[in-house]
């Protein structure tokens, strides 16, 4: 299905975990005008599916965009008020919900189509990581693409939102102009001058 393709890769071009990404809000969108972007702030007490399912170390979670993950949710925008990534169906109030879960029976149905094509296309059976591919594999996938990219472990655990004592939510525009630039040595290098700015939640 064409919302799962797009989930998909959005995840393994921003390393989110799938609850991350199923109930991604447009409220947790912070503009940073100066780089002309904009990234995303999950927040610490965000619970996902469950409560283990959320952030996952209880911290503020940092969302940066590269040049993919930026297209795909430019091309989300104005779907839904509230949710980046809207399910069809319509809740009590006739209003599309957020998508519950990507490993679903659909995800399953495309992952067997993809190896029948790959076998169709190579004449030869698809490897097992790739028939079996996990959503959760599509995380791994980023991070493993950071590292061979040579990104620094410092800057892949801010990019994973792994635990790191020197990562808060006050960046400055250069700092955050590198972590994209990081990210973008996955895809297409964009890089852009050192500006300032802080990054603080709206109250209320």
């Amino acid at each position: 299905p064409d919302h799962l393709r797009r989930m998909a890769l959005y995840k393994v071009n921003s390393g989110c975990r799938e609850q991350e990404v199923c109930k991604l809000r447009w409220d947790w969108e912070i503009p940073v005008p100066e780089l002309e972007t904009s990234v995303f702030l999950i927040p610490a007490d965000f619970g996902g599916r469950h409560e283990a399912s959320g952030v996952k170390n209880g911290d503020e979670r940092l969302v940066v965009l590269n040049r993919v993950a930026k297209s795909v949710v430019e091309g989300q925008r104005g779907l839904h008020p509230t949710w980046v990534f809207p399910y069809g169906k319509p809740d009590e109030n006739d209003d599309p919900t957020p998508v519950h879960r990507m490993n679903d029976s659909a995800w399953k149905k495309a992952r067997k189509r993809a190896a029948a094509k790959y076998q169709e296309r190579f004449k030869r059976p698809a490897p097992a990581g790739f028939a079996s591919i996990r959503i959760h594999d599509l995380k791994h996938t980023f991070g493993r693409r950071l590292r061979a990219a040579g990104v620094t472990e410092e800057d892949r655990k801010a990019l994973l939102g792994h635990k790191n004592g020197s990562i808060t939510s006050h960046y400055s525009a250069a700092e955050l102009g590198k972590l994209i630039d990081e990210a973008n040595r996955i895809s297409a290098t964009d890089a852009r001058g050192p500006a300032l700015t802080i990054l603080r939640r709206t109250a209320g």
